[in-house]
């Protein structure tokens, strides 16, 4: 069928699997094992490692040392399966009428260990494959930049980024941009029978959270019709809320986290700047009262956006690859793939599996998607030979 084997492929795909990597854990061990098996076939591997040194992407070139080589990137880190009704170990990569359950298989450890498995094929190529994993994609994109950085000035220049994020096989060409904020409000307790003695912290982080409700709200109204992107606007969501102690006692601290996702069209500075201001102007008048209290908003993160308008070269090689003859698609969910693009590499989006299966109770990774992921391997290192 192919030269870059299934079988080993779903060896390389259990060991990954295998491995906790949701992102609150550390990575390192899943490195260490790709760092060695990377070893065994003749290559070398660096480490770009996080500020206390507990993750490590991962980058290495397969291949000479020249220009003109492609990239193949995934992400090492996994939602958590905490809460989630599975049926069988999301640890263990288990078949089931045709389907490869486990954490991580379809987002993204398959890609990784097709890419891996085809190593020994990439060593032949006239021009490179760099394999480049990251960690801390699941929480904001975190892991990559620092790793993009470092290749962008050390490696013979690409000619493109195939980013392997779950597409059924699809060629993708861009992406919503994300931004997570944390705004935390410290109010000052009384009893709530006296309210004029005190500030409720739980209030202000509802009226503030009701001027988001009514953002998104203006955002989804504006969306653009002929816009590409499914839905076709900006969107805006709360994902945490917490506050107070008691129902008799006003709140003296209340936290929030909400995320919004941008097409490439829309700054989302300027979206929030108005927000902004409200809560500048309530910190001041909260202070005045009592100056222990007031309102702060931190970014956690920020990824960029893919813009469709990528290269046509890089695009037209990975149809030629996939046999993808239909339109280019773009997604709403953010991915480092706008990272790379950022860095100057021409990006794409295409890997094995449907992200309506990512983040799921007994995620899966249909073996078909799998085998199609085998022969793009092997097409990829066929291209590639002098």
């Amino acid at each position: 069928m192919t030269n870059a084997p299934v079988p080993s492929a779903r060896d390389i795909l259990a060991k990954l699997i295998g491995f906790d990597t949701t992102s609150r854990n550390s990575n390192l061990e899943l490195i260490a094992w790709v760092e060695d098996y990377l070893t065994e076939h003749g290559v070398q591997s660096t480490r770009v490692v996080n500020d206390d040194a507990s993750k490590a992407n991962l980058y290495a070139t397969v291949g000479p040392e020249v220009e003109g080589g492609i990239i193949l990137s995934g992400h090492s880190d996994v939602v958590p399966v905490d809460g989630q009704d599975w049926h069988s170990d999301p640890w263990t990569v288990t078949e089931k009428n045709g389907l490869l359950h486990g954490r991580g298989t379809c987002d993204m450890k398959g890609f990784i260990a097709l890419a891996l498995a085809a190593v020994p094929l990439f060593k032949h190529g006239a021009k490179p494959v760099h394999l480049a994993f990251s960690y801390d994609e699941e929480i904001g994109c975190l892991g990559a930049p620092a790793m993009i950085e470092e290749m962008a000035a050390k490696l013979p220049k690409p000619a493109l980024a195939i980013i392997g994020e779950p597409t059924m096989m699809k060629v993708i060409t861009g992406h919503k941009g994300i931004t997570v904020h944390e705004v935390e409000v410290l109010g000052h307790e009384a009893h709530s029978s006296l309210p004029h003695l005190g500030i409720s912290a739980n209030m202000v982080a509802v009226e503030l959270m009701h001027d988001l409700a009514e953002l998104a709200r203006r955002l989804w109204e504006q969306g653009d019709p002929e816009s590409p992107f499914i839905p076709p606007h900006a969107t805006l969501t709360i994902g945490r809320m917490k506050g107070g102690t008691a129902a008799n006692i006003l709140a003296r601290r209340a936290t929030f986290t909400f995320d919004l996702r941008c097409p490439p069209d829309i700054d989302p500075d300027a979206v929030l700047a108005p927000f902004k201001e409200k809560i500048a102007t309530l910190d001041g008048e909260m202070k005045q009262a009592f100056p222990e209290t007031g309102v702060t908003i931190t970014q956690l993160s920020n990824a960029p956006p893919m813009a469709p308008a990528g290269s046509q070269e890089a695009e037209d090689f990975v149809r030629r690859l996939t046999g993808d003859n239909g339109r280019a698609g773009v997604v709403s969910y953010a991915a480092e793939a706008g990272q790379f693009q950022q860095a100057g590499f021409a990006t794409v989006i295409c890997g094995p599996g449907s992200i309506e299966q990512a983040h799921q109770p007994d995620e899966y990774l249909a073996l078909d998607q799998f085998e199609q992921g085998a022969r793009f391997m092997d097409r990829l290192a066929e291209a590639l030979k002098p």
